[in-house]
């Protein structure tokens, strides 16, 4: 059962070393994440599932000790997803993940054994759905930390150019991720999120399924939109 959920976004300029002379910048971000992952850590859980998104339709699981890097971004830096585990050499983590591992580095995890889930950005919201579910029923005490972000479509300068669409659209994530409103989150438009570029579409929709019977409640910590793309910090609990 789900007991708690965290909700980060996952773009490489989290971390300081990529953002370089820009890492102040999103400072407000790092710390809403810090608090979030305190929540996790609060709920006492017996497993928690780090859901990240991927390039594709489908689900890649990821065992705990998979390792990740941040060199394609002339960082010399590695991170490495919980304790060593039993993952395979080849089972490197794709970005959002990397920066999931990232922060639980940073945060010390240490309180219940992990795992991650790369989610296809053009996974079917039936499938999130289900997928969520399956998390669920893990464990009596299931939490997650769900990677992704809202549109990048915010400004003239963002990677999508400016979408009039993108400001309403990310609002209501916002506002959905801020009050664990399920039902919200399950009826987002793929089509619609897919044209405005955002990433955290179906680890949202994995949440919810995950959250359909948990009866959670939802903070905001943090919604803004530095270079043009959404970034969204809630948690459930």
């Amino acid at each position: 059962m789900l007991v708690a959920a965290a909700v980060c976004p996952c773009p490489p300029l989290l971390i300081p070393e990529v953002a370089a002379g820009a890492a102040p910048e999103l400072d407000a971000a790092r710390a809403a994440c810090t608090d979030a992952l305190g929540v996790l850590a609060a709920s006492r859980p017996g497993r928690l599932v780090v859901v990240g998104p991927v390039g594709g339709a489908g689900c890649e699981p990821y065992p705990e000790g998979a390792r990740g890097s941040f060199r394609g971004f002339g960082v010399d830096l590695d991170v490495r997803l919980g304790a060593d585990g039993n993952a395979r050499p080849e089972a490197r983590l794709p970005y959002s993940l990397a920066v999931a591992a990232w922060l639980l580095e940073r945060t010390g995890w240490s309180d219940a054994p992990l795992e991650g889930l790369g989610v296809g950005e053009s996974c079917a919201p039936e499938l999130c759905a289900r997928t969520g579910r399956d998390i669920a029923a893990r464990d009596e005490r299931v939490a997650l930390l769900v990677m992704g972000d809202a549109s990048a479509c915010r400004t003239l300068k963002a990677p999508g150019y400016l979408d009039e669409r993108a400001a309403p659209f990310d609002a209501e994530v916002a506002r959905a991720l801020g009050a664990a409103d399920v039902a919200a989150l399950a009826g987002l438009d793929p089509v619609l999120a897919q044209e405005l570029k955002v990433s955290g579409r179906a680890p949202w929709q994995v949440l919810a399924g995950a959250a359909e019977s948990a009866d959670l409640g939802g903070s905001l910590l943090y919604e803004d939109a530095p270079y043009g793309v959404g970034y969204v910090v809630a948690t459930w609990s």
